[in-house]
């Protein structure tokens, strides 16, 4: 009897393992009819997984991001505050400020380009053109005429030349952008510096004349620096005129 109870239960088991087996669907129903659909959906994931790793650097290379942060980052130089605001606070404001100013590009890039997609109406290829229209636009609204025409002067070698009525490469317009916020950024960082420069100077030049040659003139003037930027309501000024900048 237990020989014959143990074969019974081996055959129940036997078969219902075959009927899951015979449930569980196989690749081709999985992928869609076409030679090349599997290493077609492979490279879709390969890509989508690079674009999600390199996101970061795509928001600092093709947007307003990086004007923000040097300016800010002069800020806290010219007041002489070595983590007062703190990195996650001057990176936050300037995330919120760039997702301020890039609103209306993004907003085209997501319904011109990746609603489309994610909808399949249009293909990978043609979702590509219309989702970096938007911020080819953008860079080219606010590059300096110098800075392409020497990254399309040095790219004259290597890349095709450029027709008239045809698109600027990415590979020329992105580097000639960064170049051109970087520059910007530094000319908003040299007018917020300078008051401050003039500040400490004074500070310095009254505590040599005091004959208080042992204490840093960098300290006595902090409370003052601090005081002259809230009294002329620093932040809004500041935070105004970087967003202005862009419209």
């Amino acid at each position: 009897m237990p020989v014959r109870l143990l074969a019974q239960s081996l055959f129940f088991l036997l078969m219902t393992g075959a009927g899951a087996y015979a449930q569980v669907p196989g690749l081709d129903a999985l992928l869609p009819a076409g030679d090349g659909a599997a290493s077609g959906r492979i490279i879709q994931l390969v890509v989508l997984l690079t674009v999600l790793s390199l996101a970061p650097g795509l928001l600092i290379m093709v947007t307003s991001f990086t004007r923000f942060v040097v300016a800010f980052s002069f800020l806290r130089s010219g007041l002489g505050l070595q983590s007062t605001p703190a990195n996650i606070f001057l990176i936050s404001l300037s995330l919120f400020m760039t997702f301020f100013v890039m609103g209306p590009t993004f907003d085209r890039a997501w319904n011109d380009g990746v609603r489309p997609l994610t909808e399949n109406r249009i293909t990978e290829a043609e979702a590509f053109t219309r989702t970096t229209d938007p911020f080819r636009e953008f860079m080219l609204a606010h590059v300096r005429p110098k800075d392409l025409q020497t990254f399309t002067d040095l790219a004259a070698a290597s890349y095709p030349k450029v027709n008239e009525g045809e698109k600027i490469d990415l590979r020329v317009l992105i580097p000639a952008f960064m170049i051109s916020e970087l520059r910007r950024g530094f000319e908003i960082g040299f007018l917020i510096a300078l008051p401050f420069l003039v500040i400490d100077m004074i500070v310095a030049t009254l505590v040599m004349s005091m004959g208080m040659m042992m204490m840093p003139p960098t300290v006595l003037a902090l409370p003052f620096k601090i005081l002259f930027f809230v009294l002329i309501d620093g932040w809004n000024i500041l935070v105004s005129g970087l967003v202005r900048s862009y419209f």
